[in-house]
């Protein structure tokens, strides 16, 4: 008998992924944390490997996870948006400003299977600076932002928290004093996040390497810097701690969305719009 991946199982695989912890991917799915915990082993099964590693602090994904995700999170933007535009081709341009931090996740490529669906649409994903990003938006360039609530050029009309975790390079030890940091160029939440919790914990520190983009952070910490704060879904398996006491619990971060005034009933940034509110 032939086996299928069911869309549940696949969401709450990536919701908890997404949210790093499955007592938080269970309340913002409207389920019982056992209830998502069989939908997981559910989805294990089907799968005949273990896809997520389970700690205290919450869950990583192991290679077999790595591997799956993006086919998830393309198999459900896909169902989400044949079950909305059935019957409907959308035309037209939306561009669209992201948080490099989930530009290199999968919401790009579920923006490229919504430009498939609709040949007659353009779709664009643009990375800028904060001042940039304003000038855009403002201009009329970008239509969508999604990117941390102090960055977003307009009130965000939806906000979601999502939280940070820590990548250590291959090497460091955590007990160091001072510890090695390798952390984003100022300005930057994550930057903030790092030192605040650092100062909460008492933690002495110095700085090992900064970079204001995350590749060079993500190379820095492969090169075994140091530890850097990044987003679960960026966090490579052997970069993982899994030691939930030996560093102090970073804060989550808050995005926000942000739809320029002008394009409102638009099809094809509503589309846009729920692309991006599903898969981030």
């Amino acid at each position: 008998m032939a086996r299928d991946l069911q869309t549940s199982l696949l969401r709450s695989f990536v919701t908890a992924v997404r949210l790093g912890s499955i007592s938080r991917a269970a309340a913002a799915l409207g389920l019982t944390q056992p209830a998502l915990s069989q939908q997981l082993r559910k989805l294990e099964s089907a799968t005949g490997r273990p896809l997520l590693y389970r700690s205290p602090s919450g869950v990583l994904l192991t290679r077999a996870g790595e591997e799956l995700l993006p086919y998830a999170e393309r198999i459900l933007s896909l169902s989400a948006q044949a079950l909305i535009e059935t019957g409907r081709a959308l035309t037209g341009r939306c561009s669209v400003g992201l948080l490099e931090d989930i530009t290199v996740s999968q919401l790009p490529q579920a923006l490229a299977d919504l430009a498939r669906v609709h040949p007659g649409a353009t779709l664009e994903v643009l990375n800028l600076s904060t001042a940039a990003m304003r000038e855009a938006y403002d201009a009329g360039r970008v239509q969508l932002v999604l990117d941390q609530v102090p960055d977003v050029p307009a009130p965000p009309r939806w906000t979601v928290r999502r939280p940070l975790v820590w990548a250590i390079g291959q090497g460091v030890d955590v007990a160091t004093d001072p510890l090695p940091v390798v952390l984003f160029s100022d300005p930057c939440t994550f930057r903030t996040s790092v030192l605040e919790t650092l100062a909460r914990a008492d933690r002495r520190w110095r700085l090992a390497f900064e970079s204001n983009s995350l590749v060079g952070v993500l190379a820095a910490v492969r090169a075994g810097l140091g530890v850097a704060a990044v987003m679960p879904a960026n966090l490579e398996p052997a970069m993982a701690c899994h030691d939930a006491d030996a560093l102090p619990t970073l804060p989550d971060i808050e995005l926000g969305l942000a739809r320029h005034p002008r394009t409102e009933g638009d099809p094809l940034i509503d589309a846009v719009e729920t692309a991006l509110r599903r898969l981030s």
